[in-house]
């Protein structure tokens, strides 16, 4: 039996009785319903918003990191007041500030193949708000093997797309991209940047897709990819077929549990330790600058873009964009002490690794990048 509402909740959720789509009926599933947002970063932000305001009951939220400063350009739930706090902290009170009348669960916690099953089995659907693979695929998986439809979304710099994986009336994501691709191939926000409004179209989507699946209205992206570019505004929707070879959704699955996603990845699930090639092959920034200032001969190499070199720069370095690395090995030099450094140490790992691979030993990479350099070393260099 679905809930009442109370003259409060009427009054409040009018617009939405007055459409006959929805009406007292619909706002009442509403109500009835819970949804679980993975990720309360640039897409869980619109997603969380929006569904409170629309009046979902019951709302959880699993999300492990902090609030960082340079999260506000486009993760609109959080706010500089907020600054250092767990972000599922920050967005349940923004979401209760914004209605009271609903129940909002946060998860201190990364999602992973031991805890998924027990954070998701409350929840009707989950919303993919997440930006790396490892969880995409996990999300995925868990969706198939619990039968809850799984809203995704993805973005980077000004393209987003988003989708409703359903695996029993269509696709699922492995039938889209059944391998991830490999490690260090697609650069995540942190390393290639987001247009900062591109979450919120994105994330809108994903919220009305979802309040679609609560309402059964319209017509769910269900067995398509919906394709945003925000330079031409332009919306481009592909159909996707179900894949009966598919590993987990197919009609001879091997997948019947959740697995190492890591593993299957070839990348971490999160970036706490990123920007690390390990202790063999790291050097921190002070002491890159201990041995800068002792004298000895370094050859300094910056594997960002050009236009980063317009933010902060190493004197004396120089520059081979991570994507022009590999065939410009024959620049290097493998008898001379080289260290490679990117904004936080991500992209100069990948360039390390392209090295050893060629043989390369004198190498090293700055641990976190020029940004560490700026906090540890030279304060007069913006952190970005």
């Amino acid at each position: 039996m679905l809930p009442k509402l109370s003259h409060k909740e009427i009054h409040r959720y009018s617009r939405h009785l007055l459409i006959p789509d929805v009406g007292l009926a619909g706002q009442q599933k509403l109500k009835a319903a819970s949804v679980l947002i993975i990720g309360t970063g640039g897409l869980g932000s619109p997603v969380a918003l929006y569904l409170a305001a629309a009046g979902v009951g019951r709302i959880g939220l699993v999300d492990y990191d902090l609030v960082d400063f340079s999260n506000l350009q486009r993760q609109i739930i959080h706010g500089e007041s907020r600054l250092g706090d767990l972000k599922v902290e920050s967005a349940r009170d923004r979401l209760l500030d914004l209605n009271s009348e609903i129940q909002v669960d946060i998860y201190k916690e990364f999602i992973t193949s031991e805890n998924a099953f027990e954070i998701a089995e409350p929840y009707d659907l989950i919303i993919d708000c997440t930006d790396n693979f490892p969880t995409r695929y996990l999300v995925n998986d868990l969706c198939v093997l619990t039968g809850k439809p799984n809203v995704y979304g993805s973005i980077f710099r000004f393209d987003g797309q988003a989708s409703v994986f359903s695996a029993e009336q269509g696709p699922c994501y492995r039938c889209l991209f059944p391998e991830p691709p490999p490690p260090g191939m697609v650069p995540s926000c942190a390393e290639g940047g987001v247009f900062g409004v591109l979450p919120g179209t994105i994330g809108s989507i994903q919220a009305a897709e979802a309040l679609k699946l609560i309402l059964g209205i319209g017509e769910p992206l269900i067995g398509r990819l919906l394709l945003f570019d925000a330079l031409d505004m332009s919306f481009q929707t592909v159909k996707l077929q179900k894949n009966p070879g598919c590993m987990i959704c197919g009609e001879n699955p091997e997948i019947s549990e959740l697995i190492d996603y890591e593993d299957f990845c070839g990348m971490p699930a999160h970036d706490h330790d990123a920007g690390s090639a390990g202790k063999d092959w790291d050097i921190t920034a002070g002491d890159l600058a201990a041995q800068l200032n002792e004298g000895i001969d370094l050859r300094l190499i910056d594997v960002r873009e050009p236009h980063e070199q317009e933010i902060s720069n190493l004197d004396g370095s120089e520059l081979i964009p991570l994507g022009q690395f590999a065939s410009r090995l024959s620049e290097l030099d493998s008898a001379q002490e080289i260290v490679i450094y990117c904004k936080s140490g991500t992209r100069s790992t990948r360039a390390l690794e392209i090295l050893v691979s060629a043989g390369f030993k004198k190498v090293k990479n700055l641990k976190h990048g020029i940004n560490a350099w700026a906090l540890e070393v030279d304060p007069s260099l913006p952190i970005y």
